[in-house]
Order: C-alpha cells, then structure tokens, then sequence
C-alpha cells in the first residue's frame, strides 16, 4: 500500500521515488555520496513545497464554501457527525463547533505555520551567517593575487596551500569587517549656498560645541618672554612651549598639569621633543640641551655651534639641526654619537623641515632653491629652484608626496616630490613665514598676525581659506596637534590654542602612539621603538628602494670575493740542495720546499699585526692627550682671568 501511494504522489510531482533511483557502484566514492545526498535533500524539499501548495489550494477551497454556507444550510450527516463527537467528549465541550461548523483539516494549519514565507513565522533568521563583504572593500587589504593550489607536487602540499589560502581570505574579510566598525571620520564644515566657513569665529565654534570640545580653545598671555614656540608630542598628550628669552615649559595640555617650568637664562631659538615625552631638546644661544621632564640637564650638545632649527627623527633616533654658518649636522641620541655633518655651502639655514615618509631633510635657502639632504651622501640629493626671491617657509605632508613652499615673492606653491613638478600656485598677501600641515591634509599658515588654515590644497585649487584668525602680535609658530582639531599658535604674547574642524585624524593606532598610554605601556613601548630602530644606511629619497637589489653594489661585492677568493698565493723562489742517503728524493725535497714557503707566509702576517697594534696605541695616546686638552662641561662656569 505505501509504495502504491507513494508512486501516485510521485505521479503529481513529476519526481521518481527513492527506489526508482539505483545508486551505481561509482556512488561508493565520497564525493558521489555526497552528490546524492544533495539531490536526496532537494528533491525532499520539492515535494513538500508541493505538498503544501495542494493543502493552500484545498483550504482556500473549503473556507470559500463555509463563507457561502452558513450551519444551518449544511447537510444532515455533518450535523450528526459533530453532534456523536460533542457526546463522546462531553456535553460542555467544544459546543462552539456547532455555532461555527466543521473543523478546518489540522495538518494545513500545521503547515501553514511552519511556511517560512508565512508573516508569522518570526524565529528563523532570514539572513543567516555573517553580513556579506563588498569586493571592492576587500581588494583595498588584498596582498597580491591567490595561489594556485593544483600546482602542488604532493598531496600534504596541497592541503597546506588550501589552509594558508583560507587563512589569508579570512584575515582578509576581518580586516575589512573591522573598517565598518571605525565609523568616526574626520569631518570639516560644510557651508550651506551662500555662507562661508572662513566668517566662523573660535567663539561661535566654542557656543556650538559640547564642552570637552569648547575646553581646548585657550590663550595663555606670556608677554615677558615671547616669542614663543610650541610642539606637540606624537601621541598629542603634552605641549612644550619657549620663549625666546629663556623660558621653557612642559604641561599636559588637555588637563593644564604642569609638568616642569624652567628659565635657561639664555636666548631660545628652537625646541623638539624627542622620542617620548620624557625628554626634549632645546637649541639656545650657544650650545643645543637636552633636559629631561622635570627640567634636569642631561646632556650638553656643542656641535653643531648656535644651532638655529632642530628636527628629530623618530624611527630612526636621529636629531638634526643646522646654523648660521651653513653646517647640517646629525646626532644619533640612542648612543649619543655623531652621525654626519655636512657643510652645504648654501649660506644660513634657518628654513628646515623633515619629509616624514623617508626622513630626508628638506633646506630653504636664500636663493629661493629648495635642497634636499641625506646623512649618507655630502652633497643634495636634489637641488629645485621654487622661488625667484628667498624661501621664508618649507613644509611637507604626512604621505610625503608634496610639499609646500612660500617666499618672499608672495607665492604659495604646492610640488609633487615623486615627479618634482609644480601642481599649484597661489598668490597670497605676503609670504608666510611659517607652513605646517594636519594629519588630514589641511595646511595652516602665518603671515604676520593672521593665521589661514587651507583644506587640502595638494589635491585641489583652491579659491578661499577655510577658516582664518586674528592675532594681536605676529605669529612665530604653528603645530598641529595629533588626533585632535587643535592648531597651536606660538606667537609674541604667548601662546593660542585654536579648534579646527576636521584637521586631526579621528582613529590612532595604539601600536604607533597611544595618547592614553600608562607608564609601563611607555616604558615598553620606548624598548620597543630602540629594537626596531632604522638604520642611518637606509635613508633614501625612494623609500620603496630598501627592498629593491642594488645590481650593480652585488656585483662589485661578487668581483672583490672572488678576487679574495682566489688570490695568487705569495711566489717564493726556493730550490732545495741534493742530499745523500735518501734524504735528496723527490718526496723530501718537495716537503721542505713547502716549509720554508709556510714559514714565510707566518713571518708577514706576524709583522702586519704588530704593525696595526702600534698604529692602535698611537691612536689611543693621542686620544687621551685630546680628551686632557678638551675642556668639560662644567669649565664654562670656572673664572676666566682678566
């Protein structure tokens, strides 16, 4: 009976049964098992959507006539049917049944409410699994295209290349998953038609603020000693200011903790922070110093003499200043020797800023070139003309790609580095004296006592400022602050703290510097930073030059090995007597000919040795003569007679 009925069902559906399909003895293989498995399933799933369509279509059909037929009209036989049913159960069960007639087939209820595509099926999730990810998101963290797995030799290679291949697609999904989750971007003012952004005053951004926001605008008046000067720290913490007649502060600028205050009694020309906030160089009127933050003298840099800039590289421990005489000089502060100094012949250095993507110094120069300086090479690496008078300002964005320059021609020109071509040029007032640029592109300015701040200039032409500001005296320094909308402005009353919208980076990398780092997070992050510290020979004007070959350095190296390699051995002219009584063979004259050359050979290298220990002890005595001779860092205090 089950196999007849399960035929005529087949018959409706237009599907073979089970039994009607006979495996063949190929399907013993896995893969076919599976293959039959899935078309099991579907067909499964067919006949029981099938099967729910005839039951809709039947309980539409019988609902139609129970709407058209009241009770009362029905026939005689249901009425006892239901009447034998209210008797068997109970006289006071189920009397609605007679009010509302015959039941409805349970079994198409059940299945109506196990319809997915039913509105009260609510349980089930419509989407399973994880959001899908566009392709186009995915491809901005691909490295390089997929393996091909079929060219593995053996079969535990291939099923290594498949796990590698899947671990690096999902690092690859997480990855771009993990974007959609830093929904915080950097957003600068968008005017509506007919307003502008450069009429927005610090007050009316204060008034519209929430209050951390409105808490970083502030203005310090310090009129004794300024100018001043102002730097932030990498991670946009602290806040170091100087005036230019010796007094020297490091706070915590969001919290206004005061971390040392000093007076070096001495004239201020530059100051930078070093690696961390835990120290920071200052460039006064002779000598460059290096004090800790609790305003302690470390160390005591006289070369170079009457630096005027200074510049630290960070990956690489280096810190650069120039003088008055034309001297470029390096100092590697992990161990406190001198790199390299350069003398550019080009006149005072007093325009200097650092191309933070290869660490290449970049020198303006009276002549309106623009110079650019590795400590591996004593002359520039290039040499561009930008402006037809003095360069007043130079200044290079975060990607390293351009670069700013102004002069004293009243031009602002952007260059592209990679081609060295002129991308645009802009005819401002006067020439700005001093050029920085955000994090975000957005590049601030200081012409006199205003202060103009520009939103991307590199990638467009731009026809208005985006926002600008008054001072009352001139402006001597500009400092973005990391991660923040904050300009600070060092100038001859003090020091002014502006909010620009949108100029810092909204999302840090903890890993590169973490402003809510703790004390043993510095410490080993410090340690951190010394293990991976770049080496001076890896300064280059192309970064991407590092992991290139130098075919033509590897070859020389090839040509001098084998030279070492396969020296002539030294001739030495030796013929050994005849003796007699079997001592004159040939055996016993070729061992002695082989001694005495031997012998020969230990008598030259002994005396080159002792050759390069006097050349030693003569450099040692002279040394020690030069150190009793120098004078120390306490003899400038001694008296000198009169």
């Amino acid at each position: 009976m089950e196999s007849s009925e399960n035929k005529e069902k087949d018959d409706r559906t237009g599907i073979k049964s089970k039994e009607s399909v006979k495996p063949s003895k190929k399907a013993q293989k896995p893969w076919r098992k599976k293959f039959f498995k899935e078309f099991d399933r579907k067909k499964t799933e067919f006949q029981k959507r099938a099967k729910t369509r005839q039951e809709k279509k039947i309980c539409e059909t019988q609902e139609t006539e129970l709407t058209e037929k009241s009770v009362d009209n029905q026939p005689e036989k249901v009425k006892k049917k239901l009447r034998n049913i209210v008797q068997k159960s109970g006289p006071n069960k189920d009397l609605k049944r007679l009010q509302h007639g015959p039941k409805q087939d349970s079994k198409a209820n059940r299945d109506e409410r196990r319809d997915p595509e039913s509105p009260s099926e609510f349980r089930k999730d419509r989407y399973p699994g994880d959001a899908p990810v566009p392709k186009k998101l995915m491809s901005k963290y691909q490295r390089g295209k997929k393996l091909h797995t079929k060219g593995a030799r053996t079969h535990h290679g291939h099923v290594k290349l498949v796990q590698n291949e899947k671990k690096v697609t999902m690092a690859v999904k997480q990855a771009a998953r993990s974007e959609r989750l830093l929904q915080e971007q950097s957003g600068f003012m968008i005017p509506e038609d007919g307003e502008s952004t450069t009429n927005v005053t610090q007050s009316d951004i204060v008034q519209a603020a929430d209050i951390t926001t409105a808490q970083k605008h502030f203005n310090l008046e310090l009129t004794q000693f300024g100018p001043y000067k102002a730097q932030y720290t990498r991670n946009g913490k602290h806040l170091l200011i100087a005036g230019s007649k010796g007094h020297v502060a490091a706070l915590d600028w969001l919290t206004k903790r005061l971390l040392c205050e000093i007076n070096v009694m001495e004239t201020v020309r530059d100051i930078r922070w070093l690696h961390q906030e835990t120290m920071f160089a200052v460039a006064q009127k002779q000598w460059t110093y290096i004090y800790d933050n609790q305003g302690i003298e470390l160390h005591c840099l006289k070369q170079p003499n009457e630096a005027l800039r200074l510049e630290f590289l960070p990956y690489h421990f280096l810190l650069a200043s120039s003088n008055a005489t034309g001297y470029l000089y390096w100092l590697d502060v992990s161990v406190g020797q001198k790199v390299a100094s350069h003398n550019t012949g080009l006149g005072r250095l007093d325009v200097m800023c650092q191309n933070p993507q290869n660490a290449i110094i970049c020198l303006g120069h009276p002549t309106g070139s623009v110079s650019m300086w590795s400590p591996n090479v004593n002359e520039p690496l290039v040499k561009m003309l930008c402006h037809g008078a003095a360069v007043r300002s130079v200044a290079v964005d975060p990607t390293g790609n351009y670069m700013a320059t102004s002069g004293v021609d009243r031009k602002m020109k952007i260059w592209d580095i990679r081609k060295f071509e002129m991308v645009h040029s802009y005819q401002i007032g006067c020439g700005a004296g001093h050029m920085v640029f955000s994090q975000t592109g957005a590049l601030g300015l200081g012409k006199g006592n205003i202060v103009e701040v520009y939103q991307d200039p590199c990638r467009q032409q731009l026809t208005s400022p985006y926002m600008i500001h008054k001072l009352k005296t001139t402006v001597n320094n500009l400092h973005f602050c990391p991660y923040e909308d904050v300009l600070g402005v060092g100038h001859g009353d003090g020091f002014t703290s502006l909010i620009i919208p949108g100029a810092g980076e909204a999302n840090f990398d903890a890993m590169e510097s973490n402003p809510y780092q703790t004390k043993k997070q510095r410490r080993e992050a410090e340690v951190q930073m010394l293990l991976d510290k770049i080496p001076v020979e890896m300064i280059h004007l192309d970064s991407k030059m590092i992991g290139k070959v130098d075919m033509k350095s590897f070859v020389e190296r090839v040509e001098e090995n084998n030279k070492i390699h396969f020296k002539k051995p030294m001739s030495i002219s030796y013929e050994p007597k005849h003796k007699m009584k079997g001592k004159g063979s040939g055996r016993k004259k070729e061992q002695r000919k082989r001694g005495v050359i031997e012998e020969g050979r230990r008598q030259t290298v002994k005396e080159l040795v002792k050759d390069k220990l006097q050349e030693g002890a003569q450099g040692r005595k002279e040394s020690s003569t030069a150190v009793s001779k120098s004078k120390g860092v306490l003899d400038r205090f001694k008296k000198t007679e009169t």
